[in-house]
């Protein structure tokens, strides 16, 4: 399929009108006919209703339009990562991490070094899937990620038996959190024992979804959880408890604020609260000098693992944190 056929449609569907569509991206009207009907061909679907004046959509047409448009801006959206890291060169790390990450670990501990540096990154904060993140990196398209590490996660087992080296940058606290009422807060684990606790959880493309399974596996004791809404990111469980539809567990640096607030409040007990790793991976093989230099000072920088304290309650040590001694550049296999 030629990318330009997209562009057609777009056409066609604002103008709703052969000609002018065809005019608009200066080509002749039965030339963009013919484009038109190979697109259709392409798909195997009637995407324009041409028995209407002026010109509408079938129901496939209204779908692919939606889809159309995401094709385009994801195209547009690449070309120009293409053209900026070509103009730059080999002095562009690419740094692929999530949304949630992005907000809090790395504007805290690498953008202040990539600007006192003054090292160029190319970062792609995005919503992909754990095993994609693994991908990315395994297939270069990305330089370094930075993730959430816990021993439940499988989806980053790969990097284990990969070609991987990590720096366990600091800890975070995976804590159960619910809206703050008049009384208290407004979900909890008590809850009487025939009402389930409304729960909101990850969806199955989040590596934070395999430790929510691993808390309620650790208390399968506990009340009974009715999921009542999975998101793919954290901001997205944060924003539904903010709203009070259930509790959630979300990583502690990501609602400090709305907890210092008063806003939030942790629910539950250390048996409830999980320590996560902040951990950066990369191919041993990318020998690209920028990087190397960015590695060694967040080496440097990072502190030994066994030394990094983070009560993931107050004042309770987390029931699940490994002895995990120093860090190696061969990573401890994931899935253990």
């Amino acid at each position: 399929m030629d990318i330009a056929w997209l562009r057609d449609f777009e056409a066609l569907v604002a103008q709703k009108n052969f000609s002018r569509a065809a005019e608009e991206r200066n080509v002749s009207q039965p030339a963009f006919s013919r484009r038109i009907r190979a697109l259709e061909e392409e798909f195997g679907v009637k995407l324009i209703n041409r028995q209407t004046l002026p010109l509408s959509l079938t129901p496939a047409g209204e779908v692919f339009l939606a889809q159309s448009r995401v094709m385009l801006r994801t195209y547009d959206e690449t070309l120009e990562r293409c053209q900026i890291i070509d103009a730059a060169g080999e002095n562009v790390i690419r740094f692929a991490t999530s949304q949630s990450l992005y907000m809090t670990h790395y504007k805290t501990h690498i953008a202040p070094m990539v600007d006192e540096g003054g090292l160029e990154i190319d970062l792609n904060s995005t919503g992909w899937a754990a095993d994609q993140f693994v991908s990315a990196l395994q297939q270069r398209y990305c330089d370094v990620i930075l993730t959430y590490w816990h021993p439940s996660m499988d989806a980053l087992a790969p990097l284990a038996l990969g070609n991987c080296d990590y720096i366990t940058l600091t800890k975070d606290s995976f804590v159960p959190v619910s809206k703050t009422g008049p009384d208290g807060p407004l979900h909890h684990f008590d809850a009487p024992p025939k009402k389930p606790v409304s729960l909101l959880s990850y969806g199955t493309v989040s590596a934070l979804r395999s430790v929510v399974e691993h808390a309620l596996r650790q208390n399968a004791d506990g009340p009974k959880m009715l999921v009542v809404n999975q998101s793919a990111l954290a901001n997205s469980v944060k924003a539904m408890v903010l709203e009070g539809f259930g509790l959630g567990w979300l990583p502690r640096e990501l609602c400090k604020e709305e907890l210092a607030e008063g806003r939030m409040q942790i629910v539950g007990g250390p048996q409830h609260c999980h320590a996560l790793e902040i951990r950066l991976y990369r191919d041993k093989e990318n020998s690209k000098p920028t990087l190397n230099r960015l590695w060694r000072d967040m080496q440097a920088l990072s502190p030994d693992a066994a030394t990094l304290q983070d009560s993931p309650c107050p004042d309770s040590p987390d029931p699940d944190t490994p002895d995990l001694g120093t860090p190696n550049p061969d990573p401890p296999d994931a899935a253990s």
